[in-house]
């Protein structure tokens, strides 16, 4: 049988999803967001590479996550 989970790790997984879910719809209205308050196209990028960096973040908090799981 698999042990359960530490609160902590769950706590942290939980983060991660939910950045996870931010980025992913971050990305998805961006354009939306930019072209609604009149902005240039940068701001898009900028919205993007954001969500990037969520994205980026939140794969190492679940890599972390795994290797401690492990053990």
């Amino acid at each position: 049988m698999t042990k359960p989970l530490d609160p902590k790790l769950a706590r942290q997984g939980r983060i991660a999803a939910l950045v996870i879910a931010g980025a992913a719809l971050l990305s998805i209205f961006a354009p939306v967001i930019v072209s609604g308050l009149g902005l240039p196209a940068r701001f898009e990028i900028l919205i993007l590479l954001f969500a990037l960096a969520a994205f980026i973040w939140s794969l190492v908090v679940a890599v972390r996550i795994w290797q401690k799981s492990r053990d």
